[in-house]
């Protein structure tokens, strides 16, 4: 019996074990109503066509510290399941690509991708350093600003039938590349909050080079090895195996230093042919609740009434945001060889922040100042409802952009004719 509950008695009869019992009560309670909760509150985004994350994150502000109704009873559940959250969401993205798309995405992509982290990376840096947040929360919120959510901006082009257009390669190709420069950023942003000595540091980052190098090399040349030692016949049996894969790799990676998240989405990248796909099916249930849980979590370890200062350097942000991944999706689309229309389609597909900028933001959130997550929560709000909004605000753009091409070209030729 554990001290904690040990001092718990019944407020009625002083009786300790009853005491244990309303308190497991009121654990159930609590984290029944939280969970039914994000059930309605996906619903009613998947109707209004947003992403559910602003909605998880202000249900996390709402019931967290400073907010209506603070929880208690289910604070450890939230804790190691927005940790499952994270290894699930970077597991699953991994099991998009495979690691020939990767190479070839990254020899084509790869000027573009090193453009889109620069000019979208370095608002949020020059914002931090502005502000007084000093150089490790510049870094962090570089990594903040210059990263798109994949999980949004997929779930977008799927819901809006764009999978198939011209564009859409362009996008994942830029996606590709930002997942990967989070292979190496994060080691580096890791040991920097933890005040590691710069050999530390640049071992830390040697560790996760080789070991992305060594994954991907396996996935190349082994993959269908791996794929048969992990796959089953049983739909059970399969997803025991690969969810505990997920967490010992991901435990492993902690242990060398490389974030948890790498692990997970260099393991997915490993899986590959059929299997992935079934793969998906099965954690996709599973990576949902889990990416809820962890949207929640940073909401509640999030006090609400420390948005108000940093609200607007939020904006001001989320707008240079805006700007920058439209210039980014422009310049990708154009140089696959789309037209005007297709790249103000990319450019809006790329705005969404989300997942990446909150798996940052919670590493670095004791480790610089406390207005840093709060910033970081009011910024993703924006973008998080922005991103898949702004698809549908750029159709008319795009459709008057064919319009005036298509009379160009027709005015072209009747001259030539």
């Amino acid at each position: 019996m554990t001290p904690s509950m040990k001092s718990v008695r019944c407020w009625e009869c002083g009786d300790p074990a009853h005491g244990r019992m309303n308190d497991n009560a009121r654990l159930l309670l609590e984290l029944g109503a939280v969970l039914f909760g994000l059930g309605i509150a996906g619903r009613l985004a998947g109707q209004l066509g947003l992403s559910p994350i602003p909605l998880y994150l202000l249900g996390g502000l709402a019931f967290g510290r400073g907010g209506l109704a603070p929880l208690e009873a289910p604070e450890s559940f939230f804790v190691s399941g927005s940790q499952i959250g994270v290894v699930l969401l970077l597991l699953v993205l991994g099991l998009e690509y495979s690691a020939e798309e990767l190479f070839t995405t990254v020899r084509q992509q790869a000027p573009i991708g090193v453009l889109d982290l620069i000019v979208n990376g370095l608002p949020g840096a020059a914002a931090a350093l502005a502000l007084g947040w000093g150089p490790t929360a510049a870094l962090a919120l570089f990594g903040v600003t210059a990263i798109s959510s994949s999980g949004i901006i997929a779930k977008v082009l799927t819901d809006l039938g764009r999978l198939g257009n011209r564009e859409t390669p362009a996008v994942l190709g830029v996606l590709v590349i930002e997942d990967l420069a989070m292979a190496l950023y994060l080691p580096v942003l890791t040991a920097l909050l933890a005040s590691h000595s710069p050999g530390r540091t640049l071992a830390s980052i040697g560790i996760a080079i080789a070991t992305l190098g060594a994954v991907l090399t396996a996935a190349l040349r082994h993959g269908p090895a791996i794929t048969q030692f992990v796959g089953a016949r049983s739909d059970e049996v399969l997803l025991l195996r690969v969810l505990g894969l997920a967490l010992l790799v991901a435990g492993a990676a902690e242990a060398v230093h490389v974030s948890a998240a790498i692990g997970a989405f260099l393991l997915g990248i490993a899986l590959s042919g059929d299997l992935a796909g079934r793969i998906e099916d099965l954690l996709g249930p599973l990576r949902d609740m889990f990416a809820a849980v962890f949207f929640v979590f940073f909401g509640l370890s999030t006090d609400p009434t420390k948005l108000p200062p940093v609200v607007l350097p939020a904006v001001v942000l989320a707008a240079v945001g805006v700007a920058t991944k439209l210039a980014t999706g422009w310049a990708a689309a154009g140089r696959a060889g789309v037209g005007r229309p297709g790249r103000v389609r990319a450019g809006a597909a790329l705005i969404a922040r989300g997942e990446f900028s909150i798996i940052i933001a919670g590493l670095a959130a004791s480790s610089v100042t406390s207005d840093f997550a709060p910033a970081v929560a009011a910024y993703v709000l924006i973008m998080a409802v922005l991103g898949p909004i702004a698809p549908r605000l750029a159709d008319p753009i795009a459709r008057r952009l064919g319009r005036t091409d298509a009379a160009r070209r027709d005015r072209s030729g009747q001259i030539a004719g």
